[in-house]
């Protein structure tokens, strides 16, 4: 007998329709599954056996043939366990003649154990809002467990506990409760607040514009100024996520398989890898693709500390991102795409001892050993981070003063109406924050007042800007103008953003 129901696979953070047909046929006892499954789904052959007979029926001594189909994709995950055993109990008269109209227009998602009962999955979001933007109605079938992230689709989801109990819906001899929306979680914590940093003045004016505009940051000093801790603090600034933002990271979360307690994200991320790390898990890959740090941050921060210690090509592997906020991760058989519209926070020493250009530490690296550890950072590297700051060594004044700065939550008030406004200036372009301005865009919103085109032309020309950075420039411009609730450019915002392009002088970066 042939059967024949749905479910769902994975590509990257976005699902896509699967047939699963079982045909079991006379002849010498085998089980095969075919279409491209990977070596997941062949192992969940003992798990399917063993659930089917201890949820009290007897597994079929013949020949079974899986097929899952469209046989041209790739498929993986555990979540085909429950569809493929539904199915062979099906093909061998399990479920009853009136029943097979739920079996076939019902999706179903979920991992076996072995006595029968569901086990959570990954992906489920991702999987049912495909689903949804495809436009189908149907009910869709997946473990207790995944109840509250199901539920964030806006689908109809019934959330069960065991194979016996989702045969035994189909028959329609039970109900299935529908899985119920969770109040909102809170997966990252902010500790600490901007008031707390004493001095540094132009660093945290820095990360209101990089936090208004969705800037990426390098800040260079000598240890102790502060770099960490400023970065630490940045979140506490930044408005909590739009509902289209925290699904996009809840969507990400769930692939990878980071969201513990199925609800939905509602704090930007703050990612902060070590330094050790790898190109792959920064920026996503392995044999079956995951999204890497750079994709986790979606939405939010990527802080890397002491950014010459990362290794050459974890650094080199963040120019796609940087320019095109995803990343494409190419195999022979399938490429996948991740969103990484994150912003950047990078922290390093100005030189290996860390004491270069200090107010009273002198300095024991030689020329040549600032210019090598200076070059870890390339030029096309620093020409994507927005704003280069230099910070400098506190006084004990300052260390003794009490501090005295604005709180998180007046610098957060102040950045959340700058990001109002962009909201509504790009409300039909799709472009998110300054910081991801087109040409289009940069013409249309960043046009020069009286004098300022002779300013940059000087600019470029005796500070080696490139065009990208005249770029960036007016794009902080844009900002500082929206922290200043001015429609137009002033010649004064321009002199500021300026000024957080210090670096791109190629003097400084060789020294």
């Amino acid at each position: 007998m042939l059967s024949k129901l749905r479910t769902l696979g994975l590509r990257g953070i976005d699902g896509f329709n699967i047939r699963v047909e079982v045909d079991i046929a006379a002849g010498l006892p085998s089980y095969a599954v075919v279409g491209l499954p990977d070596a997941g789904i062949k192992e969940s052959k003992d798990r399917v056996v063993a659930a089917v007979r201890n949820s009290g029926f007897d597994f079929p001594i013949k020949r079974i043939t899986v097929n899952l189909a469209p046989a041209e994709v790739k498929k993986t995950g555990t979540h085909f366990d429950l569809p493929i055993a539904l199915g062979v109990l099906a093909a061998s008269g399990k479920v009853g003649k009136g029943a097979c109209g739920r079996l076939e227009t019902s999706v179903f998602i979920g991992e076996l154990a072995l006595d029968g009962t569901l086990r959570p999955v990954v992906g489920v979001l991702p999987m049912l809002l495909s689903l949804k933007k495809a436009g189908a109605r149907t009910t869709i079938i997946v473990p207790r467990d995944n109840s509250a992230e199901a539920a964030l689709s806006g689908l109809e989801c019934l959330g069960a506990s065991s194979l016996k109990e989702v045969l035994d819906w189909i028959n329609g001899d039970t109900e299935i409760p529908a899985c119920l929306r969770a109040e909102r979680e809170r997966i990252v914590s902010v500790t600490g607040d901007f008031s707390e940093v004493k001095s540094q003045a132009f660093a945290k004016r820095a990360l209101e514009i990089a936090a208004a505009g969705g800037h990426n940051v390098i800040m260079i000093g000598p240890p102790g100024t502060g770099k960490s801790m400023l970065a630490r603090r940045f979140a506490s600034i930044l408005p909590p996520l739009t509902d289209e933002e925290a699904l996009e990271v809840t969507k990400i979360y769930s692939v990878s398989g980071l969201i513990k307690s199925s609800r939905l994200v509602t704090e930007r991320p703050f990612r902060e890898p070590h330094h050790t790390i790898s190109d792959a898990a920064l920026i996503g890959g392995g044999t079956n693709p995951r999204p890497g740090e750079v994709s986790l941050a979606h939405n939010g921060v990527l802080f890397l500390d002491e950014f010459t210690e990362f290794s050459r090509p974890a650094i080199e592997s963040l120019r796609e991102p940087l320019e095109s906020w995803k990343v494409t991760v190419s195999r022979v058989k399938e490429t996948v795409v991740y969103p990484a519209r994150c912003l950047l926070l990078a922290a390093m020493n100005p030189c290996p001892c860390g004491y270069f250009g200090h107010s009273v530490r002198e300095c024991s690296c030689t020329p040549l050993q600032v210019h090598k550890y200076r070059a870890k950072v390339s030029g096309p590297i620093m020409d994507r981070i927005d704003m280069h700051l230099q910070l400098s060594p506190l006084k004990f004044a300052d260390w003794e003063a009490i501090p005295r700065g604005e709180t998180s939550l007046q610098v957060s008030d102040r950045v959340s109406a700058a990001m109002d406004i962009q909201r509504k200036r790009f409300r039909d372009s799709g472009v998110r924050a300054n910081a991801f301005m087109g040409v289009r865009e940069l013409r249309e919103h960043c046009r020069l007042p009286a004098g300022a085109s002779g300013l940059l032309e000087t600019a470029m020309n005796k500070m080696g800007f490139s065009a990208r950075s005249l770029d960036k420039i007016l794009k902080l411009s844009r900002t500082i103008a929206d922290l200043d609730a001015s429609r137009e450019l002033k010649k004064g915002h321009i002199i500021e953003a300026m000024q957080y392009r210090a670096l791109d002088k190629t003097a400084e970066l060789v020294a």
